[in-house]
């Protein structure tokens, strides 16, 4: 690897994801040359390039990377049946190459009567008859399932061979985990319904025997029986996994998803293809458009697109935001293909997953072309001409509280380089009357600059008013510091920020100007990082569960939610979708809770 490309990928590394998802390895001409997945990509990633890497392939693999892309994704068995996909469809030289279907497990229950056997193997249908679940995504997992399966139905899981000749119950009968139908102990008629309830769990229909199993758990509690309290709640959880649907493989169909995002002066649309109800993985694209009006981006773009770069198209593009002229478009893309396209803003189930996923990588995206070396030095160049004066670093402070409870300021800190998070403060603020910003800016100024040295540029959320407390702030200090408000314009509409002086003098920068697009992240960052806090806090000192703060969701309900994950912890890492499987919490519920707990 050369200094370049050395140079390339610590700045990629340094700006990586902790998220789940799917790695693509590339060479000096853009080829593959490997994907991987990742619970967390930017552990994973990194890991490629400690001194300590010894085999031999891997040295090999790292010595010719030149870029790394990301594809982020919502859990790890997203992440695995995505890189299966990717590795299928291109064949990196440095992957494990698997032939047919043998990277995917499937469970059966053979069609044998009139006692069925369940096991697991690998290729649907190619060797047994029966009735087939999944794809699974590893031996693991099916294992997993079918030992949930014998404990909870005792259906035989033996060969063939080995039922017909026994003579009396082996030991998975001794240890209740068969009804030993191989010396008749239960009726073809009984053992049918155990196999129907097998069918029941693997298909997902299990809210009756999810309540059995919550009934049978405090039912074990009750009596002071933890043991067996742990082993239904151990059942619940694995109950849980299996009920929860891949959004990405439980539909037939074919689609091309787009979502797109405009933030401080750059616009992003990624687009993920789906064929065959598969995703294929996506890419992201900055088209060189800066706009108020997205939809207005989104039909630009898809024109552009599919008009001039695509070779073909799938039957529906679904994306974020609603086209003004969709029909028209519909109609001119149909001609153009010679075949009926539709365009989709408003989905639901399965396709409103995709689009999520879509969204969710669009962000991601955007944030990684903000902290764009380049871009952001181009940034910082048009700062210093716009205040004549040159700026390296950055601070901008900002407060955030709940009707003056649990106050917290927030100082961020920028340089050429970008955020520069280890020099990030917080400041709890104390002392104060509720709802005070003055004071509390007071407040975090001057325990900041005590003993710190000032930036270049000071940046104050706010107007006339925050500038002027600032200043004797400053003043009382005895520092002389030059310092910018950044007040919101009409409609607290981005893009229309003025920007005061401590001179009186006061200018708005265009909509499109670098200079406000480095004001606007440095900003939104020091608002994000001050309300990230602040929540934390609030429910803190309320002494209360995090859930208690959802409004609608009431005793029953909460209660309802830590038994069926098992804790407040299962309840955080739950997604949206596996919310809505909790018995008597809709769909509307399972959002609130969601955004609420995670945005």
């Amino acid at each position: 690897m050369n200094e370049n490309a050395r140079e390339h990928i610590e700045k990629i590394l340094n700006h990586m994801t902790p998220l789940p998802g799917v790695y693509k390895m590339l060479g000096k001409d853009g080829e593959l040359l490997y994907v991987g997945k990742a619970k967390n990509l930017k552990n994973r990633v990194s890991s490629y390039f400690v001194k300590t890497i010894e085999h031999p392939k891997t040295q090999a693999l790292v010595a010719r990377i030149c870029d790394i892309e990301t594809l982020i994704v919502r859990s790890e068995t997203e992440a695995l049946l995505l890189e299966q996909n990717l590795i299928k469809l291109h064949r990196p030289p440095y992957n494990i190459m698997l032939r047919d279907d043998k990277s995917y497990v499937y469970i059966f229950i053979s069609a044998d009567r009139p006692y069925p056997r369940i096991a697991s193997g690998r290729g649907k249908g190619r060797h047994q008859a029966g009735k087939f679940f999944g794809p699974y995504p590893s031996a693991y997992n099916a294992r997993d399932t079918l030992l949930v399966l014998q404990k909870l139905f005792n259906v035989r899981q033996c060969e063939n061979s080995y039922f017909s000749q026994r003579k009396r119950p082996c030991l998975q009968y001794q240890i209740k985990r068969c009804s030993a139908p191989c010396v008749g102990l239960i009726s073809p008629e009984d053992y049918k319904v155990d196999v129907e309830n097998s069918i029941r769990f693997l298909r997902g229909d299990t809210k009756e025997l999810n309540q059995e199993l919550i009934g049978k758990m405090e039912e074990a509690a009750e009596a002071l029986a933890f043991e067996k309290a742990v082993f239904y709640r151990d059942r619940l959880a694995l109950l849980r996994d299996i009920q929860t649907q891949q959004a990405i493989y439980t539909v037939k169909g074919e689609a091309d998803i787009l979502a797109i995002a405009y933030m401080a002066g750059v616009t992003c649309v990624q687009i993920m293809h789906v064929r065959n109800g598969k995703m294929l993985g996506g890419k992201a694209y900055f088209p060189d458009m800066v706009d108020d009006d997205l939809s207005q981006m989104m039909s630009d773009f898809i024109a552009n697109f599919y008009f001039q770069v695509a070779d073909e198209i799938p039957a529906e593009l679904i994306v974020n935001v609603e086209l003004t002229d969709r029909a028209q478009l519909e109609q001119a893309l149909s001609q153009h293909f010679e075949q009926k396209v539709q365009i989709k803003h408003k989905v639901r189930e399965t396709r409103a997953e995709w689009l999520e996923l879509a969204q969710m990588n669009v962000q991601h995206a955007i944030k990684g072309k903000l902290s764009n070396h380049f871009e952001l030095n181009e940034r910082f160049h048009q700062l210093e001409q716009v205040l004549q004066r040159p700026v390296d670093r950055i601070e901008c402070f900002d407060i955030s509280h709940t009707m003056g409870e649990a106050t917290i300021a927030s100082c961020v800190v920028f340089d050429s380089g970008g955020a520069r998070k280890r020099d990030y403060r917080q400041f709890a603020i104390e002392d104060i009357t509720g709802g005070d910003d003055y004071a509390a800016m007071r407040q975090a100024l001057t325990r900041r600059y005590k003993k710190s040295m000032l930036p270049d540029l000071l940046l104050i959320d706010g107007g006339k008013g925050q500038l002027h407390m600032a200043m004797e702030v400053m003043q009382d200090l005895g520092l002389d510091a030059f310092m910018v408000g950044v007040s919101k314009g009409e409609g607290r509409k981005p893009g229309l920020e003025t920007l005061h002086f401590t001179d009186g003098t006061k200018i708005q920068l265009p909509e499109d100007h670098k200079a406000l697009h480095l004001i606007q992240q440095v900003r939104d960052e020091a608002h994000r990082f001050a309300i990230t806090r602040h929540r934390a806090k609030r429910d803190k000192s309320r002494g209360r569960s995090v859930l208690e703060v959802i409004p609608g969701l009431g005793p029953k309900r909460r209660r309802d939610l830590l038994t069926h994950f098992g804790g407040i912890q299962g309840v955080l890492k739950a997604s949206e979708k596996d919310l809505t499987l909790v018995p008597g919490l809709g769909a509307v519920m399972a959002r609130t809770i969601y955004k609420i707990l995670h945005e």
